[in-house]
């Protein structure tokens, strides 16, 4: 079974803000190593504290904060941002 990605709007507003570079490198990565795969864990890293639950990618200087929905083999985009601000907030 393979898994797929959704944008929440909130994420999709933070990619907007992005230079257009940076927001194309982040939606490629996602789709090359995210859309379609087994096992999403095996690229991230899950979170704690606060955020416990959640799982960090890391691109570049740029962290996407998801959501994995086991049941629906979805892996929800909650979060984009620069990686000194992204846990602030």
């Amino acid at each position: 079974m393979a898994w797929t990605v959704r944008i929440t709007p909130f994420a999709q507003k933070q990619l907007a803000k992005l230079d257009k570079p940076v927001a194309r490198r982040i939606l490629d990565w996602i789709e090359d190593r995210l859309e379609g795969c087994k096992d999403p864990r095996h690229w991230g890293e899950a979170l704690k504290g606060d955020l416990g639950g959640l799982w960090r990618y890391r691109i570049g200087d740029f962290r996407v904060i998801c959501e994995l929905k086991d049941q629906e083999l979805v892996v929800l985009m909650l979060s984009v941002g620069h990686r000194r601000e992204i846990y602030r907030r």
